[in-house]
């Protein structure tokens, strides 16, 4: 285990944007926030249940080794036109986006199982290789249904928080809401049973993280808390679940919160990062933490 993290009020020695931070995350029914996000929100909202989340946990499971083998390298050229459509903040190669926020955690001086993990962390929309527009998992088309790839995270099986999610208006439209056994308080939960017995909304995070264990790779428990729980903003950015939080929760919310500060910040269209030149040391790293060679996607 990694020790306690403090997280950091000042973030501007690696902060690649432009953007003033208050000009990050806005998410608005107006002009501000592009009409693709929006429907992006309400489909999610409407869509992301409880029985999705089964069914794609079973859709998704690696217990018969997994739907391809491919090393870290081809997974990468796969994602290379991937563009996040629940993104405001982002208009840029997915590729660019992972090397940027592995490089500022770089330049932070943070251990390179985190650098490791930030290259890594947006790697599960690969599902869209598998996926349909149908369950939200459209990543060939321009303006494909996203929504179980992206987006803002927030838990299935119980009430979603009007405080806490982005376009809380959308919340009465998930059939969930009207199920009295999911849209109390705890709803399906037993008080304070842990962040890790929760179901977030289906996405790149829980399949990328179901990815690595499957894989067995050596990074510590912090990254792998990092990859499965860095979209659930509600959770560590506006204190929602807390009824639902163990007492090591609390450790561990802090390090998603490092984490999520990097990948916020160093999303920088402009950002001349040559690939080429820094992949070598990460490559590195991938064969250090057990994911070198062909593995299970």
């Amino acid at each position: 285990m990694a020790s306690a993290v403090d997280v950091p009020v000042d973030f501007s020695s690696f902060k690649t944007s432009v953007k003033k931070d208050e000009e990050f995350r806005v998410y608005t029914t107006d002009e501000n926030t592009p009409a693709r996000v929006i429907e992006h929100y309400k489909d999610m909202r409407t869509f992301q249940t409880v029985d999705f989340y089964k069914r794609m946990e079973e859709k998704y499971s690696f217990e018969s080794g997994g739907r391809r083998m491919m090393t870290i390298e081809e997974a990468f050229a796969e994602l290379e036109s991937y563009i996040d459509a629940s993104d405001p903040d982002m208009d840029l190669p997915n590729m660019l986006h992972l090397m940027q926020t592995a490089e500022g955690i770089r330049k932070a001086g943070h251990p390179d199982w985190m650098q490791l993990t930030g290259l890594l962390h947006d790697m599960g929309k690969i599902m869209f290789l598998w996926g349909s527009g149908e369950d939200g998992q459209d990543g060939y088309s321009p303006k494909g249904k996203q929504w179980a790839l992206g987006g803002d995270t927030f838990v299935v099986g119980c009430a979603i928080p009007n405080n806490a999610v982005v376009f809380p208006e959308f919340n009465k439209l998930n059939p969930d809401m009207s199920d009295p056994r999911y849209n109390s308080e705890y709803g399906i939960y037993e008080p304070h049973c842990g962040i890790d017995q929760l179901m977030f909304a289906w996405g790149h995070d829980e399949y990328m993280y179901r990815m690595l264990v499957a894989n067995e790779c050596t990074l510590p428990a912090e990254a792998l808390d990092m990859i499965r729980y860095h979209s659930a903003y509600p959770w560590h950015d506006k204190g929602a679940y807390k009824h639902l939080m163990a007492e090591e929760d609390e450790e561990r919310i802090e390090w998603v919160k490092l984490f999520n500060r990097f990948d916020l910040y160093t999303k920088d269209g402009d950002n001349s990062l040559e690939l080429e030149e820094v992949w070598p040391y990460y490559k590195g790293l991938c064969a250090k933490y057990g994911l070198d060679g062909k593995l299970m996607w």
